[in-house]
């Protein structure tokens, strides 16, 4: 019995919402802002969900470029799973967005250009996962992983931005808050290591 249940917490989707529940608590103890109030706290934790995403698709991109240089198809499974990963936190961080626009600004802002630069690779990054699901050879995961995130990249320097400031936490200068924004991206880096596991063990074969 305890063989079980030890078996059961170490499974990576029970792992998943255990730390998601982490981060819920967590971000419910971060510093109020002077303008936002305790308001600020959605906001902290959509800008930890969007590195968190981004921070999945690169390594999707970095593990996709190793695998076809040294020719492991284990690590192009590891890219898929990342990527999978990437777009789940993606498309999740859109209704955070939404919720952090009502709650701080009273309105949703559908017009702004990074709203809609995520809505295009929410929908974009959604059928080339289902497509790349459907294909035998996970290299072919691997390469396009490598240009979505290369995509990404160049559309996030490219695109303009209105009521979206560019790493407002960084560039804060209150210490408190980069300390808390830290931890939290740490925490639910937590979440998408697990996640991508999950993806991993569910993948047909891992040599």
């Amino acid at each position: 019995m305890n063989s079980q249940i030890t078996g059961k917490l170490k499974s990576p989707l029970v792992l998943s919402v255990l730390l998601l529940l982490v981060v819920a608590l967590f971000t419910t103890l971060g510093p109020a802002e002077k303008s936002l109030g305790t308001n600020v706290r959605v906001v902290y934790l959509h800008g930890a969900w969007v590195w968190v995403a981004l921070l999945s698709f690169y390594a999707a991109a970095l593990v996709g470029l190793i695998g076809w240089i040294i020719r492991r198809d284990r690590l192009h499974y590891w890219s898929r799973a990342l990527g999978r990963t990437g777009l789940f936190f993606w498309i999740t961080y859109l209704p955070l967005s939404m919720w952090a626009m009502q709650t701080n600004w009273n309105g949703l802002f559908l017009a702004e250009p990074r709203w809609r630069l995520a809505v295009v690779f929410a929908i974009g990054g959604l059928v080339l996962q289902v497509g790349l699901s459907l294909l035998e050879n996970p290299a072919w995961a691997s390469a396009a992983n490598i240009l979505y995130a290369v995509l990404l990249w160049l559309a996030l320097q490219s695109t303009e931005q209105v009521m979206h400031p560019s790493s407002p936490v960084l560039s804060s200068g209150a210490w408190r808050i980069q300390l808390f924004f830290g931890g939290l991206v740490l925490l639910t880096l937590l979440v998408a290591w697990q996640v991508a596991r999950w993806w991993y063990a569910a993948e047909p074969k891992t040599t």
